[in-house]
């Protein structure tokens, strides 16, 4: 009897420390992955980006560099495993070559403007997972040194409705590059999305190719032409956190943006 209950108190001091060993292991493992966000902005429909990204990784942590100083926040976007350029207003046409056209463009905002080129070549040069949702696009573009339309009605007509007059979304269909990586994650020929932009991709920026195209020819979506040796690179002109759950230019790209967030976080461990 002693026996058998010295045996029965080794397996129960056994099975504790496996168990302690897992959970650490576990813990470690499971750690929340933190994307930075250029800036946040509450929506009266609960259509966040946040939430959007919540539907497919319920522990994901956000930081919005937009407060930050520039120096500040690509302190912080080196503790992040992404980074998501969001929607907003216009872009500083002078960046980019086309101050006579100012007129065109809502008020800059400079310090968002400044901001936003600091961490995406921050995250570009450190290979970090980068996406990109309408003004996002844009400013990935400019960045990579391509140039916007500044009004799309003026420069390339009115063939595709990309913002109402209200100023509420408006929806199109977009169709997408089979060549493209875009494609190869949605498996769709085309969809119907909701965006909400008066400006758009002129120029392709430097070693970008399009993923997706409207019916007006305006590039909807962009990635890198080449991606060998280069972090993922993503971004769409229209709102994704804005359709259905599991509509396939929606859900596949926060899914496939987690994912690269999660082979990054791996990568980065290992050194």
């Amino acid at each position: 009897m002693k026996k058998l209950k010295v045996i029965s108190l080794s397996v129960i001091l056994l099975s504790g420390l496996l168990f302690s060993g897992c959970a650490q292991h576990v813990e470690k493992t499971t750690h929340p992955l933190k994307i930075a966000i250029s800036k946040l902005k509450p929506d009266k429909y609960g259509h966040t980006y946040r939430s959007w990204l919540r539907r497919y990784d319920s522990s994901i942590q956000w930081v919005n560099l937009y407060p930050l100083s520039v120096d500040s926040a690509k302190k912080v976007l080196k503790t992040c495993d992404g980074l998501l350029c969001t929607g907003g207003g216009d872009v500083d046409p002078s960046i980019y070559g086309k101050g006579d056209e100012a007129d065109k463009c809502g008020p800059p905002d400079h310090h968002r403007d400044s901001l936003e080129l600091a961490v995406i070549h921050e995250a570009i040069n450190n290979k970090m997972p980068l996406f990109g949702i309408c003004r996002g696009l844009q400013i990935i573009n400019v960045a990579l040194k391509g140039t916007l339309y500044t009004d799309l009605p003026t420069d390339i007509g009115l063939k595709v409705i990309h913002r109402t007059k209200d100023g509420k979304h408006s929806m199109h269909e977009v169709y997408l590059n089979k060549h493209s990586e875009l494609y190869a994650i949605s498996r769709a020929d085309s969809g119907y999305i909701y965006s909400n932009h008066h400006q758009g991709i002129d120029k392709l920026g430097k070693g970008l190719r399009v993923g997706a195209r409207s019916a007006d020819s305006l590039p909807e979506g962009i990635e890198w032409a080449d991606t060998n040796g280069k972090g993922f690179l993503m971004a769409v002109q229209w709102h994704p956190e804005h359709l259905d759950t599991l509509a396939p230019l929606s859900k596949s790209l926060a899914v496939k943006l987690i994912g690269e967030m999660e082979l990054y976080r791996k990568a980065r461990e290992k050194k």
